[in-house]
């Protein structure tokens, strides 16, 4: 397998029953469909992504799997209330193959800052380089250390760092 485990990552965040999760920029909805499992009905799953028919993909994924505590949100998290979460909803939230991507970190940080609790937990994983044309091309790569730096810099605190796969790193911050 060439790409990140989402199982084994986002066991990585020590999430439990009943609480509330971010996907953002969820693409094909792995990390969601992951954390629906383990925050289990009492809990709350927001996939939100820019594109509308990804999360027609995840709603019909869901739906296949009777998971209900999946709610799909078509936003933009680099813009203030792009989310249309509340403030402080959040007890973790998760960036994967996004940073990248990535017009405005500063405003999708800012964004996240405002939708998680304080103390609120923030899986980023993100391509370690560009493999022959696998994953973005190498002049969009954000290294391990800068995005570190981006996130420590917005007041997040990194808690740990591992291997998200072959090609990713990982890293676990909580929210200030």
């Amino acid at each position: 397998m060439h790409f990140a485990d989402p199982m084994k990552n986002i066991l990585q965040m020590g999430l439990t029953d009943g609480m509330k999760v971010g996907d953002l920029g969820t693409g094909t909805g792995h990390y969601a469909l992951a954390a629906s499992g383990i925050v289990g009905p009492a809990g709350q799953v927001y996939a939100i992504d820019i594109q509308e028919d990804v999360l027609t993909h995840i709603r019909d994924a869901a739906r296949g799997r009777k998971f209900k505590n999946i709610e799909t949100v078509w936003g933009d998290f680099e813009k203030q209330g792009g989310t249309k979460l509340r403030d402080h909803v959040l007890d973790a939230a998760v960036l994967s193959n996004v940073l990248f991507q990535l017009e405005d970190k500063e405003g999708a940080i800012a964004e996240l800052r405002r939708i998680l609790k304080p103390e609120g937990k923030l899986l980023v994983v993100d391509w370690s380089g560009s493999w022959d044309g696998m994953g973005p091309a190498q002049e969009l790569v954000v290294s391990e250390r800068d995005a570190e730096a981006l996130f420590i810099r917005a007041g997040f605190h990194k808690v740990k760092s591992f291997t998200g796969g072959p090609h990713h790193y990982s890293i676990l911050f909580t929210s200030p």
